[in-house]
């Protein structure tokens, strides 16, 4: 049992994960942090997992970091902050690498460290009640654990805007930027792209998904040189001899589904 987060797996994989601290907006303390870390981990290590659907309870998807874990940081010592800071870092990097496809599904605002979050994930849709913000300058801090996610995800450009003026941004503003991908005008639309999504991955070769996503943080920001050409000839000469490979390629000529599609 946990104090912070809600996990549930359906019996084709979809796993669905909820920040449960509504009383306080899904803000993040060392416990949620703890706890976030090793469910991802479990969940990176279970073979029955096919996607993940990160959310929040209530009304915020997450209002950043808990301001009395932060309060109690600036009274304590280098050490005592390097190490929560350490943690934290741990959790978007566990987030980040997840093996298989994940999901942010956006049910309101986003503050700070819940941007962290949305930017380690593979996609991301929104409510229309969502705002964004990063607030961190504002409280004498910076967005130092988080912030590599989210000028990875945004650019550079947009995170000198939001990391120094502050200002609120709109889920359009966040489509715009990459942030996410998806804003449509109700929930139940955002509930219908969260379930397109999972249908459209559940029919995806398992094994190819965790090879796209490494391939991706291999490559990213990589120039295309000798080595490049190299790397990506190995990746694909390894795939297509993998057992999922010549499985999906034998479905598709045969005008099948694969093992591992839905039934």
């Amino acid at each position: 049992m946990s104090d912070t987060i809600d996990c549930q797996m359906s019996s084709t994989g979809v796993v669905t994960l909820r920040l449960v601290r509504p009383e306080v907006c899904n803000a993040i303390n060392e416990i949620m942090v703890a706890e976030l870390t090793a469910t991802l981990a479990a969940i990176s290590q279970n073979p029955d997992a096919r996607v993940l659907v990160l959310t929040g309870t209530g009304r915020f998807f997450c209002a950043g970091t808990d301001h009395q874990w932060m309060l109690k940081g600036s009274q304590a010592g280098p050490d005592h902050n390097f190490e929560d800071a350490l943690h934290i870092a741990r959790l978007l990097r566990t987030l980040d690498r997840l093996p298989i496809p994940t999901i942010a599904h956006i049910n309101g605002p986003a503050i700070g460290m819940g941007i962290g979050l949305i930017s380690c994930c593979d996609m991301a849709v929104c409510s229309p009640e969502s705002w964004f913000c990063i607030p961190d300058t504002r409280l004498g801090l910076i967005p130092a654990v988080f912030g590599p996610y989210v000028i990875n995800k945004m650019g550079s450009s947009a995170a000198r805007r939001y990391f120094l003026s502050t200002e609120r941004f709109s889920p359009a503003a966040a489509q715009g930027l990459g942030l996410i991908h998806e804003c449509p005008a109700s929930d139940e639309a955002v509930s219908e792209q969260v379930a397109h999504w999972v249908r459209t991955i559940l029919h995806n070769s398992p094994h190819a998904l965790t090879a796209a996503k490494r391939f991706i943080t291999s490559v990213e920001h990589r120039p295309i040189d000798d080595a490049m050409l190299s790397d990506t000839a190995h990746r694909m000469a390894h795939i297509r001899s993998h057992e999922e490979a010549q499985a999906g390629l034998d479905a598709y000529l045969r005008q099948a589904s694969p093992d591992w599609a839905p039934k």
